[in-house]
């Protein structure tokens, strides 16, 4: 597992949308020999400044928040009311234990509320959970304590306490936030690996991790309109289905390889660009997972729309239980979708990239 320090240390940095300097932190250990910026946004860029201008430019995409909470306000009792940061379901939201961010930037362990099964009365049993029934106690007595003694203030970060964890005998890893670390450390590691050969490469290669993607693809509209690439490969920690229909249906499955999305609420895939992916883990004799997304997106929606078209594909390894407190992902999918990307990438000409330019006829 040569790149589980990375997996790991990227599943425990704490990012929200808007507040990712942890995870940025993370990227400066391990840039390498790389140069690195980073935008006011948070944006992160890996070999920007040795872009050639007589070559095309490919990007490596993936983002760098996770879903969240903010603190909204903070009641009489010193309990802590929420806002979402990207898409929760409340139900697993409640009973799970949070860090608050404080005003000195100080990471506060709580709970979240739930309310005793003894105090519920028949009707509560059967009513949804909502979000306004939910808030976060750091153990104190009062507002007055919440404010003074830890610090807490109104828009401040909240991330799940998840830490990462190897389980060496399945090669299974849990930790949190693997939409999308674990596309943050894909693209880290390509880059490691090609970093003796970009010289050789036909184009520029460029690693942008981009931020607020689970708020509406924000930071990918700012990194598509800075690198400008004329290609871009968006990496994902994509929702597994495993358990979730028959087997025939099921397109993401821990352990049954790397996944091309088709199609998604956000975008529709280039079909060279699935055609250069397949024919690359055919050579590599990768097993390959296909999707055709009813909901959800990824930043291959801004992407391919900035510029005048960028045509994208979307790699994900998959990862059960996202946008949730923990997750699940599994170390070979991640080594297959590095292989793919590396044989994806070696093979990629000039020429092929000339073939997404205006034609005229």
């Amino acid at each position: 597992m040569k790149y589980i320090d990375l997996i790991t240390a990227l599943s425990n940095a704490k990012g929200a949308p808007g507040f990712e300097e942890e995870v940025v932190e993370v990227l400066q250990q391990f840039r390498g020999s790389y140069s690195m910026q980073v935008d006011s946004m948070h944006n992160t860029y890996f070999n920007l400044q040795s872009i050639d201008s007589s070559k095309p430019t490919v990007m490596l995409d993936a983002h760098l928040d996770e879903v969240a909470l903010m603190v909204k306000g903070i009641d009489a009792h010193g309990l802590i009311t929420l806002q979402t940061l990207g898409g929760w379901m409340n139900e697993h939201i409640a009973g799970q234990t949070y860090f608050v961010r404080n005003r000195w930037g100080e990471y506060i362990r709580g709970i979240c509320t739930s309310k005793p099964i003894h105090f519920l009365t028949p009707a509560e049993r059967e009513r949804k959970i909502e979000l306004q029934d939910l808030k976060i106690d750091v153990g104190v007595r009062s507002r007055e304590e919440a404010i003074e003694v830890y610090g807490i203030e109104v828009g401040q970060p909240i991330v799940p306490a998840t830490q990462a964890e190897v389980k060496s005998e399945t090669g299974f890893v849990l930790g949190k936030a693997f939409d999308d670390r674990i596309g943050v450390a894909l693209s880290v590691a390509i880059m490691n690996e090609l970093a003796d050969e970009l010289d050789q490469l036909p184009y520029n290669l460029v690693a942008a991790f981009s931020t607020q993607e689970e708020v509406g693809l924000r930071g990918a509209k700012v990194t598509a309109q800075r690198v400008k690439p004329q290609m871009a490969f968006v990496f994902e920690g994509c929702p597994s289905d495993d358990f979730t229909s028959g087997d025939a249906l099921e397109q993401g499955k821990l352990g049954f390889g790397p996944q091309i999305r088709h199609r998604d609420v956000s975008y529709i895939s280039n079909s060279r660009i699935i055609q250069w992916l397949q024919s690359a883990a055919e050579a590599k004799n990768i097993s390959l997972q296909h999707a055709v997304r009813e909901g959800g997106g990824t930043n291959a929606g801004s992407i391919h729309l900035a510029q005048q078209g960028i045509p994208c594909g979307v790699i994900s390894v998959p990862a059960r239980y996202v946008h949730s407190h923990a997750s699940y992902i599994c170390y070979q999918d991640f080594e297959d979708a590095l292989q793919l990307m590396l044989a994806t990438l070696r093979g990629l000409t000039q020429e092929d990239i000339d073939q997404f330019e205006l034609r005229s006829y």
